[in-house]
């Protein structure tokens, strides 16, 4: 038998027709002389039913059938009965009357009931991910990806972008995580590295002269893991060359305008809305905001640097920040949900959390006695308190108090039900900073990665703290689901920057000689943009776990329970490729 139809798409119109049908037993009911199954495929359920009175052979062959064997069926289009009408199907109004069946293969036993399978450990659905990606979520899940990803290259195709492969085997260069190493056979003792991204490479193909390049690529972090990270995850890479961040921004917002539009998300009111990397820390204390909901953070430093609280003043100082959010009808908060923030604030560093309420128009807490009327009544106007609300305080150092209310903030959100989850807030941070202060390291280490530039002008005989980046994030909903750049296109200004960083000459050629090869032979200005689609997905589907958007994914552990790797190899093959282990370690 050859297929005729899908079992998604019949319907009233294909009355009396001759059809034939394959797919999965998605359920079996047997009624005596008529049993019936819904027969699935990717793109729907039939009901098919087996009658002993119109074929009797293929009723008695149908009784061994069982849940997710796969039949060929082939019979003709009837109407269901009066009044058994499926409304939450396509196909809901007619049923196949089946008068030839063929077993096409049989099915064990099923480990978890498929239907049921947002219940099951995901442990259990991760090693039998050939039978979870059977359920219909999960498949809904992947085809929107795979149409996501079809609209973008469209799009890109249109734009007269160039999809270019680069390469997985390369060299390994520091950009921030830890790399996966693969070791090589016919060079014993060196290494390949997986690509964290393919930075490199598209900024080689800029100076090669495509001008515009893209790339749907797998890149690879050997990272601790998360609900919303993947040992290896897939990247939206672009780069043009003879752009400005305008140019970039401007192009990346068509392109999420295409995709709304084919997602029927409504229209993407363009241009988004673009934020200041210093304003973003300071009212909402995260450069990647939520902004489906208010809750800013009001600066009060100066305000209670003038009180008699002895923790406020010397915080204040020693240069640090005094910050408070307010929360709105917070006064009734008991003592235990006020411990309860407490305790959010500190995992960040905060050392405490003040507070002042207002209630019957008067502030009361055990700090008020502090304060002059006067101050508190500033501090009131300053927060734009109401009657009913509750005031919180964290006083410390600048970037302890931006952490811990940027915690604290989303938390109240979820606390208070402020956000509405079908919502889509965008916006750009912009003018970041160039260089952060490792603590760990001891030095200034690159925000973003060593090859972005600075901002124009910008005077590197400074603080590097102070030095801008012409770089960009876009946020969405409170994740960052796209950063980039441009770059630095000229080998001076690059050999500068790996000063500032503290990589020598001898370092920097070693590990980035090729790329300062190419830099000084006319490289145009260029810049790009990087898109994690897998986090893209997750939000679309309003899923915070990775895993439920890639078809085969990793645990938090990095393994697949599906075919048991990472495992080990035999020692043949480590001989070949001249590495000992110990198994101790």
């Amino acid at each position: 038998m050859k297929r005729t139809h899908n079992c998604g798409e019949l319907n009233e119109g294909d009355i009396g027709k001759q059809v034939i049908l394959m797919g999965w037993v998605n359920s079996r009911r047997d009624h005596g002389g008529l049993i019936f199954i819904d027969l699935r495929d990717r793109y729907g359920l039939t009901q098919i039913v087996f009658n002993s009175e119109i074929d009797q052979k293929s009723h008695k062959e149908a009784n061994v059938i069982r849940d997710e064997y796969v039949l060929a069926i082939e019979g003709e289009v009837k109407f269901r009965p009066a009044g058994t009408d499926n409304v939450n199907l396509p196909t809901g109004k007619i049923e196949i009357i089946v008068k030839k069946l063929d077993i096409l293969n049989r099915s064990l036993p099923l480990p978890f009931a498929l239907n049921e399978g947002d219940k099951v450990g995901e442990d259990v659905r991760l090693r039998y991910r050939f039978l979870d990606l059977r359920r219909g979520d999960l498949q809904k899940n992947i085809l929107l990806r795979h149409k996501v990803g079809r609209t973008i290259r469209n799009f890109l195709d249109q734009e007269r972008f160039c999809d270019i492969e680069t390469p997985f085997l390369t060299k390994s260069t520091p950009e921030g995580a830890r790399d996966f190493l693969v070791p090589s056979r016919l060079s014993p003792g060196k290494f390949f590295a997986l690509p964290q991204s393919p930075q490199l490479f598209k900024q080689l193909l800029m100076i090669s002269g495509f001008e515009r390049y893209y790339q749907i690529v797998k890149c690879f972090r050997d990272e601790d893991l998360r609900a919303d990270r993947q040992p290896e995850f897939t990247q939206v890479d672009l780069e043009m060359s003879f752009v400005s961040e305008e140019d970039v921004m401007n192009l990346t917002e068509g392109m999420f305008k295409s995709i709304w539009k084919e997602l029927n998300k409504g229209e993407l009111k363009t241009p988004l809305r673009r934020l200041d990397y210093k304003d973003a820390i300071l009212k909402y204390g995260s450069d990647k905001p939520d902004l489906r909901f208010d809750l800013e953070i009001i600066e009060v430093s100066d305000i209670v640097k003038l009180s008699q609280f002895e923790v406020f003043k010397k915080v204040v100082d020693s240069k640090g920040v005094v910050r408070g959010i307010k929360i709105p009808n917070g006064a009734g908060f008991s003592r235990q949900e006020i411990d309860k923030l407490t305790e959010e604030a500190k995992i960040f560093g905060a050392k405490g959390l003040a507070w002042l309420k207002i209630e019957n128009n008067e502030i009361k807490s055990p700090i008020a006695k502090f304060f002059t009327p006067d101050i508190l009544e500033k501090i009131k106007s300053e927060m734009k308190g109401e009657n009913g609300d509750l005031l919180v305080f964290v006083a410390d150092k600048v970037k302890i108090v931006w952490q811990s209310l940027g915690h604290l903030r989303n938390y109240l959100a979820n606390k208070l039900n402020l956000i509405d989850n079908k919502k889509y807030e965008f916006a750009w941070i912009i003018n970041f900073p160039l260089f952060e202060y490792s603590e760990e390291d001891k030095r200034y280490v690159a925000m973003h990665h060593p090859f972005t530039s600075p901002n124009e002008g910008a005077n590197l005989n400074i603080d590097p703290g102070e030095i801008t980046a012409r770089a960009y994030d876009l946020v969405l909903n409170g994740n960052e689901i796209g950063g980039g750049s441009i770059r630095i296109h000229q080998r001076e200004m690059q050999e500068k920057m790996f000063e500032l960083l503290k990589i020598g000459k001898e370092e920097a050629e070693g590990r980035f000689g090729f790329l300062l090869e190419a830099l000084a032979f006319g490289a145009p200005p260029h810049g790009g943009i990087a898109f994690g689609l897998d986090r893209l997905i997750m939000i679309l589907i309003g899923t915070e776990n990775i895993r439920e958007v890639i078809a085969f994914p990793k645990t938090q552990k990095a393994t697949c329970l599906l075919t048991g790797a990472p495992d080990t190899v035999s020692e043949k093959q480590l001989k070949e490729l001249s590495i000992k282990t110990d198994n101790k370690v």
